[in-house]
């Protein structure tokens, strides 16, 4: 089975696996998973190179490039595109987008014990500027389905799937008793966060699927209408905070 190369940056850690099925389904990965900050558009062509070396294999021997397509980091969803679109562009390979949201969905399925028939996986992930991005996902007939549209907003506003659920991500640890469906989950996966292990297992079965698209056509998923504050708000929002600490 051919291998995908799979990357993953919308936080602050750098995940790059190169991953193969095996005759019987089994996932077989190498990977590199680094705390990197704000500096993983430095590590992931390093890291891509080191395990395509020590997989003996060079990059157009590999079916496809995936990468975590968000919602997560503005700076980290284009660095992951960005890489993806060059390396797939230099070797004529198709691009898989995996939403990174059901990349947690996957790690809380792969990583936990198992996933009880009919329990769907909420994943909340802190989006900074006190809102939490989230989605709810369906395992069934060996893939995810999305139960609920993915949002971002105040972690009082999550929507709840119907039925038991897992809930996945660090929104829980972020804000505590402030999420909503944090009392109400069956059990809390907080350290299934996206990486490239779960987005390389996606992408293989979105591959098989149809649904790679042209380097040109790949894009991250952006939930957040805008994503930076001109100088002119951020000195408003400065003054409306230094008038409101004023007794």
């Amino acid at each position: 089975m051919s291998w995908i190369l799979a990357v993953e940056t919308s936080t602050e850690w750098c995940s790059v696996a190169l991953g193969r099925l095996d005759a019987d389904g089994t996932l077989a990965c190498l990977s590199r998973h680094e705390h990197t900050g704000a500096r993983s558009s430095s590590r992931v062509l390093p890291a891509a190179g080191e395990l395509l070396a020590e997989a003996g294999i060079a990059l157009a021997d590999c079916a496809a490039i995936a990468f975590g397509a968000g919602p997560g980091s503005f700076t980290g969803l284009r660095t992951a595109c960005g890489v993806a679109q060059g390396l797939a562009f230099g070797a004529s390979l198709p691009v898989v987008p995996v939403n990174t949201l059901m990349a947690c969905a996957e790690r809380a399925r792969r990583d936990g014990p198992p996933l009880p028939d009919g329990t769907a996986v909420l994943v909340a992930l802190d989006a900074r500027m006190d809102e939490a991005y989230t989605g709810a996902f369906a395992w069934r007939d060996g893939r995810w389905h999305a139960l609920t549209a993915m949002q971002v907003g105040p972690p009082e506003t999550v929507a709840l799937p119907a039925g038991p659920y897992w809930l996945a991500g660090n929104a829980a640890e972020v804000f505590g008793e402030r999420l909503a469906g944090l009392g109400g989950a069956q059990r809390l996966a907080s350290d299934a966060m996206p990486d490239a292990r779960a987005v390389a297992a996606l992408a293989f079965g979105a591959l098989a699927r149809g649904e790679a698209v042209e380097a040109a056509e790949a894009m991250p998923i952006y939930l957040r209408d805008k994503v930076a504050q001109t100088i002119a708000e951020r000195e408003a929002a400065a003054a409306l905070r230094a008038a409101g600490s004023r007794p």
